[in-house]
């Protein structure tokens, strides 16, 4: 069985089936994205992003319902005789009566029986008109008051009925002048027939003046009838229709005065804070799931494994660092379950060494805050143990370091928690610095100083970021294996697969992955494609073998056999 280290393993880590096999991946993981257990994990990883939205809906609606006036309404409701003509269609004659009570000409005339100087499209926003039955309607009106609702639904009301009042008279008023009109037409005829009667009665008479005066007379006859029967019919006209006219306004009247509907401000409160919850958690959820659909970002142990091309033996939880801070307090997020963890793996795979200290180097892929932590807490647990230890931060504005107490470049000694440990930081200009374990043959040589310093060490702990535009061969002079230390959600498949390939490249044995803030939905097992082949033929992949309990009760790996 080949060692993940030699370079069988490594040519086969390069070979194009094995991208091809990491596209595959993202591709089947893609398809089981919309998977309740991803919603759930996504959901629960992110509960203070889309609750925080949340909140902030709540507020919003909260100063809506502050800034928006509250509205009251007022219902009165009209019993109506509608004069309906024969041509009409059952029901129509309602419908026009709500059309006249939607007229612009009711609205100005109760705008003037109550002062209002507002503009009419708003005033005429500010009600409606509901038809009930074939008789009874309702006016409903929303004010700021409920006094105004309820004096404006009353003037309403009022100004509807005195306008239909006077629309029926006025139309009455037309009918009566057209039969007027139509009878003086009539009597003007028959007093044209008769002058012409008179006017042929005085000449001598002749046969032709007889027949003439014949058909005159006839004609007189013929007018003065249709105008007695013309008479007559203006008469009942005028009646039957002065009677409908009477019905209509005299049985046309308020039949309940405005009342104010109940109105509760709590409700409304009520109402407004929780519409915009809801808002806001629907907002809130859907960019915390869209963001996740279209995040190229790593979480499970498996896609981790695969991109890093080492396992990734051990997870943990979130760590929360709102109380980290450099120095002693910041020391304080070590007491994190999660942390401990970490650093018992980080222990546990300490490479032996026949000569010279043990070197180990943790590779921060990301976030540097939790891995530096866990770095410190070896350094202190290891120095506890009476071992010799030398941290070497390597990373921008040193955080291992600054945890330990130290600041400035150069290699010093530092007391934590009564613990005694060097530390080196490098010069700010020294972008590649050389290391003690680099070979003496080599061009670049470390510091006396740093030398010495190593020198009768037991362990020298590397805290080393790897840049791609810098590459990672100058690690060799400062550690004989790594550990990846990966933030889930983080880095992209590319970035991860970057930091392995740098590793291995520059033939520093990367032992594994250690992932940090792993969701606890996820039940892969962290084996990159040739482990989980191996592990499926039933045997374990050189790195993986054994897991076993130290006398203390805390889980330890045992390291790869040199």
């Amino acid at each position: 069985m080949h060692s993940m280290y030699d370079g069988d393993y490594l040519a086969g880590r390069l070979d194009a089936d094995d991208y091809a096999y990491l596209d595959d991946g993202t591709t089947e993981a893609a398809t089981t994205l919309t998977s309740l257990g991803f919603i759930r994990a996504t959901l629960r990883r992110t509960v203070r992003v889309w609750l925080t939205i949340a909140l902030v809906g709540m507020a919003i609606g909260f100063g809506i319902f502050l800034k928006l006036p509250p509205s009251y309404k007022a219902t009165t409701s009209l019993l109506l005789t509608p004069n309906a003509t024969a041509e009409e269609a059952s029901g129509q004659a309602i419908l026009n009566e709500q059309s006249v009570a939607q007229s612009r000409a009711v609205a100005v005339l109760a705008m003037k029986k109550m002062g209002l100087q507002e503009n009419i499209n708003k005033f005429l926003g500010s009600y409606i008109v509901t038809v009930v039955t074939d008789r009874v309607m309702t006016i409903t009106v929303s004010a700021r008051t409920g006094d105004r609702a309820v004096s404006e639904a009353n003037a309403l009301a009022t100004e509807f009925l005195q306008f239909r009042a006077n629309l029926a008279q006025t139309q009455l008023t037309l009918m009566y002048k057209s039969f007027d009109q139509q009878i003086a037409a009539a009597q003007q005829n028959v007093k044209s027939v008769n002058a012409r009667i008179s006017q042929l009665s005085g000449q001598p008479t002749s046969a032709a003046n007889q027949a003439q005066l014949k058909q005159f007379r006839a004609q007189a006859s013929q007018a003065s009838l249709t105008l007695a029967t013309l008479q007559q019919t203006v008469a009942q006209n005028r009646a039957s229709m002065q009677t409908t006219t009477d019905q209509s306004v005299q049985g046309s009247d308020v039949l309940d005065a405005a009342n104010l509907a109940p109105h509760s401000q709590l409700k409304r409160l009520v109402e407004f804070v929780a519409i915009g919850l809801i808002a806001g958690l629907v907002i809130g959820m859907g960019i915390v799931l869209i963001r996740a659909l279209i995040s190229d970002r790593l979480r499970r142990r498996d896609d981790v494994a695969r991109a890093l091309g080492a396992p990734v033996k051990v997870s943990a939880g979130v760590v929360r660092l709102s109380r980290w801070r450099p120095g002693r307090r910041g020391l304080e997020v070590a007491r994190n379950a999660s942390v401990q963890r970490a650093v018992a793996y980080l222990e546990s795979a300490v490479p032996h060494s026949p000569r010279g200290p043990a070197g180990l180097a943790v590779v921060p892929v990301d976030d540097v805050r939790v891995p530096a932590v866990c770095l410190a807490s070896l350094a202190l647990s290891c120095a506890e143990r009476g071992l010799r230890v030398v941290v070497a931060d390597l990373c921008s504005g040193a955080p291992a370091a600054r945890l330990l107490g130290a600041k400035d470049p150069g290699v010093q000694a530092v007391s934590m928690q009564g613990q005694r440990v060097i530390v080196i930081i490098p010069d700010h200009d020294d972008v590649l610095p050389a290391g003690p374990l680099q070979p003496a043959s080599g061009r670049a040589r470390a510091s006396q100083p740093l030398v010495d310093a190593c020198a009768s060490a037991d362990l020298l702990l590397t805290f080393a970021p790897l840049d791609p535009s810098l590459g990672a061969e100058y690690l060799t002079g400062w550690a004989r294996s790594a550990i990846a230390m990966v933030t889930a959600g983080q880095s992209s498949a590319a970035r991860i697969h970057a930091v392995g390939e740098m590793a291995r490249l520059a033939g520093v044995p990367l032992i594994s992955g250690v992932l940090i803030g792993a969701d606890k939905t996820d039940e892969s097992l962290g084996l990159p494609m040739a482990d989980a082949d191996s592990f499926a033929g039933g045997g374990l992949h050189s790195g993986m073998e054994g897991l076993f309990v130290t006398t203390d009760g805390s889980p330890r790996v045992r390291p790869p056999a040199d």
